[in-house]
C-alpha cells in the first residue's frame, strides 16, 4: 500500500502532519510534507488522535465540466479551456465529518472529484513543468446546492457553504493510471451512482494546473478539484455518500439537517 499522509488533532489540542501505518499510528513529521517535513520520534496511537482534513490550503480551485458526459448531463458543451471557479476553505471538512444541509437549498448534490495538492510555489509553469508541482492526491466531493447554482447564475453560494467541501482521507503521492472514481450512496457497492476513470478528464491534472498557474500563483498546500463524472443527483437528509478513488481509498460523509 502506498505511503499515505495525513494531518491529525491529537486529544490535548495540537494539530501535525504526519505519515499513517498500517497498525493506524502515526508517524509526526515536523512539518507538512510537501515543505520536507522529516519524521520526528513522536508515535500517536489510534486513541490519541483524530483524522483532519489531509491539508489547510490556502484556496481551492474547482473545474466544471471537465468529463464530457458530466457536461452532457447538465446541459452544456465541453468548455475549450478550463473552466474554474473558487471554494472557500471554510467550506472544508474531514472523512467522516457530517456535511450541514442548509435551509436555502431544496437540492444539494454530489460530486465525487479527484483533488491535487500542489506542493511548491506554482507561477506561470508550462504542462511539463506542472508535472513536478503536483505532490500528491486525495478524494473531494463537490457539494453544489443546484437549485441555487442556477438561481444564481454563478456558483459561490451553491459552492461555498460550510461543509461543501469533504477532503480526505489522506494524500497519496501517485495514482495509478487506471484509477476508477466511484460514488456511492448508503453503502450500496452494487450501484455506483458515479463511475469512471480518472484519465477520461478532458484536461488533465498538469494541464489544469498550467492553466490555473497562468491566472494566479499556487502555493505549497493549495488543492485542486479536478472535475466531476457524470452521475450527479440529490442527496436528502440521512444519507451517507461515500466516494472512492482506486489507490487512495475512500471518502465517507453524511448528511445532517442544519439545527
Amino acid at each position: 500500500m502506498a505511503q499515505r499522509y495525513v494531518r491529525v488533532k491529537t486529544t490535548t489540542g495540537q494539530i501535525y502532519y504526519g505519515r499513517l501505518q498500517l497498525n493506524r499510528t502515526v508517524e509526526v513529521l515536523d512539518a507538512p510534507p510537501w515543505l520536507n517535513g522529516k519524521v520526528t520520534e513522536q508515535i500517536l496511537e489510534d486513541s490519541q488522535y483524530q483524522l483532519l482534513a489531509p491539508c489547510s490550503p490556502s484556496k481551492i480551485v474547482a473545474v466544471g465540466k471537465n468529463y464530457a458526459a458530466h457536461a452532457a448531463e447538465m446541459g452544456g458543451e465541453v468548455p475549450k479551456e478550463p473552466l474554474i471557479f473558487l471554494k472557500p476553505p471554510s467550506a472544508i471538512i474531514p472523512h467522516e465529518q457530517k456535511i450541514i444541509y442548509p435551509k436555502q437549498s431544496q437540492r444539494v448534490d454530489f460530486e465525487g472529484e479527484l483533488a491535487l495538492i500542489i506542493g511548491d510555489r506554482t507561477k506561470n509553469c508550462t504542462i511539463e513543468e506542472a508535472k513536478n508541482k503536483i505532490w500528491g492526491y486525495t478524494i473531494a466531493n463537490d457539494v453544489t446546492a443546484r437549485d441555487l447554482q442556477k438561481k444564481d447564475g454563478q456558483w459561490t453560494r451553491a459552492k461555498g457553504f460550510d461543509t461543501f467541501c469533504p477532503l480526505g482521507p489522506w494524500i497519496v503521492r501517485e495514482l495509478t493510471s487506471e484509477a476508477r472514481l466511484q460514488t456511492f450512496i448508503n453503502e450500496d457497492v452494487k450501484n455506483p451512482k458515479q463511475s469512471a476513470l480518472v484519465s477520461s478528464m478532458v484536461f488533465s491534472p498538469e494541464e489544469l494546473v498550467a492553466y490555473i498557474s497562468q491566472i494566479m500563483t499556487l502555493l505549497p498546500g493549495d488543492v485542486i478539484l479536478t472535475g466531476t463524472p457524470e452521475g450527479v443527483a440529490p442527496l436528502t437528509v440521512g444519507n451517507t455518500v461515500t466516494v472512492e478513488i482506486e489507490s487512495i481509498g475512500k471518502l465517507t460523509n453524511q448528511i445532517e439537517a442544519t439545527t
